[in-house]
């Protein structure tokens, strides 16, 4: 039996990503899963925060808001609600931190995709850093083990194309939130499952694709 295929669609500021990301890494050996990390930002800019919150300490204060939700769900209960409410920068979007992650894959494909992604999202939701700042980021890539002149490099010239790659296959699949999965190019799972249901939801897919091995995404 092949592996599953499971594209990640995720954002580096999103708390419920950072909620599934440990439960879809915990059934990958289980379930033979092969994850794909894809890069997808709903605000890419300081002024589609303001157009989506109003303002951007409305944004801060909505979006922790929203953090104490994804505490609660949390398995590891790690998410520093009050450290991040705490600092003096605005709520970032998530476009520097996902051109890191695209930085990581030219450099160390998927597998250091999913090394940036988690390093960012610790630093973002536990350490309450900046990763809106383009020498935060740099720096976390740097203490993640990745050249710095080789991931500054590429993060200035291949990142911006990767990364409107996974934007672009992301809107082909009907991905309007995030976390979102995409499984075996077919199936369409939004939200942050617990772990239990996330098991059964991708065991019920494995066993409709052996009986059915043909299809669209749904």
């Amino acid at each position: 039996m092949s592996s599953l295929k499971v594209e990640f669609f995720h954002d580096v500021v999103c708390g419920w990503c950072f909620v599934l990301a440990p439960r879809l890494k915990q059934l990958q050996a289980e379930l033979d899963l092969d994850i794909q990390h894809r890069s997808f930002i709903l605000q890419t800019s300081r002024e589609a925060m303001i157009e989506r919150f109003g303002s951007m300490p409305q944004a801060k204060d909505t979006i922790l808001g929203h953090w104490q939700a994804c505490a609660r769900a949390e398995d590891e209960k790690r998410i520093n609600i009050e450290g991040m409410r705490q600092q003096p920068f605005e709520y970032p979007n998530g476009l520097l931190a996902a051109r890191a992650c695209q930085t990581a894959n030219a450099l160390g494909g998927n597998a250091a995709h999913e090394q940036m992604f988690d390093r960012l999202q610790l630093a973002h939701l536990v350490q309450s850093r900046n990763i809106g700042d383009k020498a935060t980021v740099l720096a976390i890539a740097a203490e993640a083990g990745f050249d710095p002149q080789a991931f500054e490099h590429a993060f200035e010239h291949d990142a911006p194309a990767l990364l409107e790659q996974d934007l672009r296959l992301g809107r082909h699949l009907g991905i309007s939130s995030v976390p979102s999965l995409v499984i075996a190019d077919r199936y369409l799972i939004p939200g942050a499952l617990g772990l239990e249901q996330l098991r059964q939801s991708l065991n019920n897919i494995r066993q409709e694709l052996a009986a059915k091995p043909e299809g669209a995404v749904q």
